[in-house]
């Protein structure tokens, strides 16, 4: 299988330092199936191409399957060696994957940079025809050509194939292009041969980032990408839609204003040393930052050697990059790497993983929920996570009329759903407490005002002993 990409960009052999691929040297890669080649036939300052071809040994693929599969006859004879696959994307990975990331020390400026691009795929299997092809690829702005091939030139009888040489063109950056093929095709092919769990959640995630969201096509593709795994691409959409609703906030104000609101009062400070106070007063050795955004207060829990395990969860992979790289993950010493943890999910669906935890911290989160979603945050953290202790906070609404900044009647951030009053607030983590067994205590963060209240309001919910 053959993938080729062409630019007319000038100096063109630029491609060459955005692939980290030097056009005069013909590379090999070793994969678990195979091998991969990188080579350019043109490197022209008006035009260069490079192909990726993929070679694929079907042994190898059998051998992968395991010994506890039957042996099947498609594991021998199929169409896997001669078609773009996820073996493409594997391949891609591996190959480019510093381009993939958007990363080149070389021609830093370029990186950012739309130039003309077209790529050409031989052979790309489309399931579900053309009109799938169109679907797919021109909401991204590409333009298609597809040559259909049949089964056998000497029986037409057989009727066309599945299989399509496809090239697209558009003016994309290379790592917009490679992200785009990574995702589709796959999506394209609606078959992967590997098992598909939680890690290809994060890739689509991360792959996806950016265009996904607003593509018309993204529960096609989230499902196709994910084999129709339920439970995987329900927490897709769910993560796709909590990032299309931030993006597309009426409120015309910018997230950062909440920041510099809470500037003044050293708010964020507050918050976390009144968390963390509430945290080490439990007692709790492993402890769950829910929402855990860019990981501030994933640093101050580390400071804290009390807590033994730490995990940070958040539905934003591009918020969990960004907290690896603040918090140095990378570099920590084994001992401290070994008490914190990462992970992308979503409070929307049960997770395994968030159960049997000693606390939970929960801090200004549930205001960027839609109402009609509370109800099955409540479920999934107060009945099936069920921490012993759960440290939650959120604005107070009231408050908002101290900032004279603030318009009247806005929210402190652009992607606030709502903003409850104390009373409001008392009154549901009363009812939650009475529901799912928890006594509940509240406390007040900030400057307090006789008729206002403080700007941020917590509670604590403890569970009641079974005994």
């Amino acid at each position: 299988m053959l993938l080729t990409m062409t630019t007319i960009h000038a100096p063109a052999t630029d491609l060459g330092f955005l692939l980290h691929k030097h056009p005069d040297r013909f590379q090999s890669f070793s994969l678990s199936v195979g091998k991969a080649h990188v080579f350019y036939p043109e490197a022209r300052a008006d035009r260069c191409t490079a192909c990726l071809l993929l070679e694929i040994d079907p042994v190898a693929m059998v051998r992968r399957r395991g010994q506890d599969q039957p042996p099947l006859l498609d594991h021998y004879v199929n169409d896997r060696p001669y078609v773009a696959s996820s073996l493409m994307s594997v391949a891609m990975s591996r190959v480019f994957g510093t381009a993939l990331s958007g990363n080149c020390q070389h021609r830093p400026a370029l990186v950012g940079q739309a130039i003309d691009l077209s790529a050409t795929i031989d052979v790309l299997p489309v399931r579900g025809g053309e009109a799938i092809l169109h679907r797919l690829f021109e909401p991204l702005g590409y333009e298609i050509e597809a040559t259909r091939h049949p089964f056998d030139e000497q029986f037409p009888e057989w009727g066309e194939s599945p299989y399509y040489s496809v090239t697209i063109r558009g003016r994309k950056t290379v790592s917009e292009l490679l992200r785009h093929l990574y995702v589709l095709i796959p999506v394209f092919d609606n078959e992967k041969h590997y098992f598909v769990g939680e890690d290809e959640l994060e890739k689509l995630l991360a792959k996806g980032e950016g265009w996904l969201t607003e593509h018309p096509e993204k529960e096609m593709i989230s499902k196709r990408y994910l084999k129709y795994r339920s439970s995987l691409y329900r927490q897709a959409l769910d993560s796709l839609l909590d990032e299309s609703e931030q993006t597309t906030s009426e409120v015309s104000w910018t997230p950062r204003r909440e920041e510099s609101l809470e500037a003044s009062l050293s708010l964020n400070e507050q918050r976390h040393g009144t968390v963390l106070a509430a945290l080490r007063a439990s007692g709790a050795k492993r402890v769950v930052d829910l929402g855990c955004g860019e990981g501030k207060l994933l640093r101050e829990l580390l400071k804290e050697k009390q807590f033994e395990q730490i995990l940070g969860m958040d539905v934003s992979v591009r918020s969990l990059e960004i907290t690896s790289n603040r918090l140095k993950l990378d570099r920590l010493s084994e001992k401290k790497a070994a008490r914190i943890k990462l992970m992308h999910g979503s409070l929307m669906y049960r997770d395994r993983r968030l159960e049997g935890w000693d606390a939970a911290a929960v801090v200004e989160v549930i205001e960027h929920l839609n109402p009609p979603r509370i109800q099955a945050f409540e479920r999934v953290l107060f009945e099936f996570a069920k921490p012993t202790t759960i440290v939650l906070t959120t604005p107070n609404r009231e408050y908002n009329i101290v900032w004279e900044s603030l318009p009247a009647g806005s929210f402190r951030h652009a992607d606030h759903r709502f903003e409850w009053t104390r009373e409001e607030f008392r009154t549901w983590a009363k009812d939650i407490s009475k529901r799912y067994a928890y006594h509940c205590r509240f406390i007040s963060i900030g400057p307090e005002y006789e008729n206002y209240g403080p700007p941020t309001q917590m509670v604590v919910f403890e569970r009641v002993s079974a005994s």
